[in-house]
């Protein structure tokens, strides 16, 4: 027998960023015993990441912002596939999440008369990113650990998930093993939070740090819960092309915020070519002037290269592909060029973009005070995941909960800058909140030692091969192809291509092979992860096949149109009784009458 140490909670979170803390701070603060598992240590997490701001209808710069504002932005921006009482909840709960946070410590960037200041983000209306300079994820994590760990809850860092329990159809608990010595770890709780981010690993260029095998997602399917809109993968505009060793690292949206162009190689701002009709005025005599008379005088400065993140990152791959981009395959960011206009340009950009002036300087060696930068598409954020309920964040597993990242519906096609670390502290806060409550009104479930036993053989079995392929061969392999054939622009051939080459790699990560013993045994992590991205891949694939239109995120060559039927549908994804992968079309709940009014009214 293979041993295992035990913990017991009324609450499991799976995941240590913002949702994850925010989640456990809530159950904690009803009494609840709250442990967290951290894959990394705590304070690592990738919501460190996220450098623009925390979108909030605040009204601190514009007093014209509301959440009814807020909640119509979010739903144009996901092309109204979203859940629309998520987008409800989360624009009229986001500004309270944003003083709590304020009140715990945290400390932001402000107005001349002491408020919380406000920038200019792709896809809002108005200035609604509460920021800390670009450094804004990492004053949110410092926080909410700080808050946390005050409130008692318990945190298992360098520990891996590698499978749910439940008992009668309810979650009874969760297996993983300790990344560190290699021993395993059984957790017993009535209710788990999956708070484990993205799935950006899955794909050669990405802006994700090596956390984000796609585990909560993957974790959920595997016991039984139902995935939404998994075609929906964001590809931020601008991540860094060059050098190498840093392809794909994030150059924060606040750049352009705070005025940076975007340029082609022959220094033309393309991104007034292409202004959707949406934002356009028809009878203007130039696409300059056609953009600034749709945006009103107060917003005259707000560029184009603010639309939405979906929209610029492919106006940046047309020009690279029809041979207007940079020398390594990318084209320009420039915020050096206010220097025309403003006298302490070099300090206004050092004190605003710190993490960026920083980021430039030391792994490209620019200066962005003096120079543009090189930037390109990286994959960056899955708008879809665990199918939950708006209000309590449940799936469709009782007891098993699911927040941030890892969830899915508030954003629908596309999420706009800054609604995601609002979205961690809005239904973080609600899945801790319900997880508690549930977890006082049922006793652990029952867990079954027979298949306990069994995961934790399946889990070692990777040393016992005779042969087989390198796990980072796999992984590799794996990155390419979903580079390649289900990235940023698809087709049908590739798609099909794609999904066949996921049958050999599914039989390929099975039959990797692992040296060693289970201590610091990076190669037995890489086996491990690379089962759970091979669900997410295929989950990704499947439902990019299945969506035969262009929505946002997703966008088909051979289906280049938004189409009406489609439109008015979700792709829900479950693991079928034959152990397959199924996908299923289901109709959008219709949206309550007087937010559908709101909608109409600001179209």
């Amino acid at each position: 027998m293979i041993g295992y140490d035990e913990w017991h909670y009324d609450v499991l979170v799976i995941g240590a960023g913002g949702a994850g803390l925010r989640a456990a701070i809530e159950a904690s603060a009803t009494g609840a015993r709250v442990g967290v598992i951290c894959k990394s240590l705590l304070g690592k997490a990738h919501t460190v990441m996220a450098e623009g701001g925390i979108a909030a209808a605040l009204s601190n710069v514009d007093e014209r912002d509301n959440w009814q504002v807020h909640f119509t932005d979010t739903m144009r921006g996901g092309q109204y596939i979203n859940n629309w009482r998520m987008a409800e909840l989360h624009a009229r709960e986001a500004p309270k999440c944003v003083h709590e946070l304020e009140s715990w410590g945290a400390l932001f960037d402000r107005t001349e008369d002491g408020r919380i200041l406000q920038r200019n983000f792709g896809g809002h209306k108005y200035p609604r990113l509460a920021h800390v300079g670009d450094r804004t994820g990492l004053e949110m994590i410092r926080t909410l650990q700080d808050h946390g760990i005050h409130m008692g809850m318990e945190v298992h860092m360098e520990c891996t998930i590698i499978s749910l329990l439940k008992d009668e159809g309810r979650i009874a608990g969760a297996f993983g093993y300790d990344r560190q010595r290699g021993g395993f770890i059984l957790f017993h709780a009535p209710a788990v939070i999956l708070a484990t981010g993205g799935v950006g690993r899955a794909y050669r260029i990405t802006s994700n740090s090596w956390e984000y095998s796609g585990d909560g997602h993957a974790l959920a399917y595997q016991a039984g819960a139902a995935l939404v809109d998994m075609e929906f993968l964001q590809f931020h505009p601008t991540g860094m092309v060059w050098p190498p060793g840093v392809q794909g690292i994030l150059v924060t949206e606040g750049v352009r915020g705070e005025g940076g162009i975007l340029l082609n190689n022959k220094n033309e701002r393309f991104m007034f070519n292409d202004i959707p009709p949406l934002y356009r005025n028809q009878t203007a005599d130039s696409p300059e002037e056609g953009w600034r008379y749709t945006q009103g005088d107060r917003d005259a400065r707000r560029p184009p290269e603010l639309l939405t993140r979906d929209h610029v990152a492919r106006c940046i791959v047309r020009e690279i592909r029809e041979g207007r981009g940079s020398p390594h395959k990318g084209v320009y960011l420039d915020i050096s060029w206010i220097r025309e206009k403003m006298p302490d340009a070099p300090g206004f950009i050092r004190r605003k973009l710190p993490g960026m002036y920083h980021q430039f300087k030391k792994l490209a060696g620019i200066d962005i005070t003096k120079e543009p930068m090189e930037v390109g598409p990286t994959t960056h954020y899955m708008m879809g995941g665990v199918m939950v309920d708006a209000d309590t964040q449940m799936s469709t597993i009782p007891g098993l909960f699911a927040a941030g990242e890892c969830a899915a519906g508030l954003h629908g096609a596309n999420r706009l800058g800054g609604n995601s670390l609002s979205d961690l502290l809005v239904f973080g806060k609600r899945a801790g909140l319900y997880a508690a409550e549930f977890a006082s009104q049922n006793k652990a479930g029952k867990t079954d030692d027979v298949n306990i036993q069994s995961l934790a053989d399946d889990a070692v079995s990777f040393f016992r091969q005779a042969d087989g392929e390198n796990p980072y061969a796999v992984m590799t392999a794996l990155q390419e192809m979903m580079q390649d054939f289900a990235g940023i622009v698809r087709t049908e051939s590739e798609l099909l291509q794609a999904k066949e080459s996921l049958i050999q790699f599914r039989q390929r990560a099975r039959k990797v092979r692992v040296e060693g013993n289970r201590e610091y045994n990076n190669a037995w992590h890489t086996a491990l992860d690379l089962q759970h991205m091979i669900i997410v891949s295929e989950a990704i694939t499947l439902a990019a096949i299945y969506r035969k239109e262009s929505r946002g995120a997703h966008f088909r060559i051979d289906y280049p149109d938004p189409d009406p039927v489609n439109g008015k549908m979700n792709q829900v994804i479950r693991k079928g009784s034959d152990g397959r992968m199924h996908v299923e079309s289901i109709p959008l709940k219709p949206v309550r009458p007087d937010l559908q009014q709101l909608i109409d009214e600001m179209k």
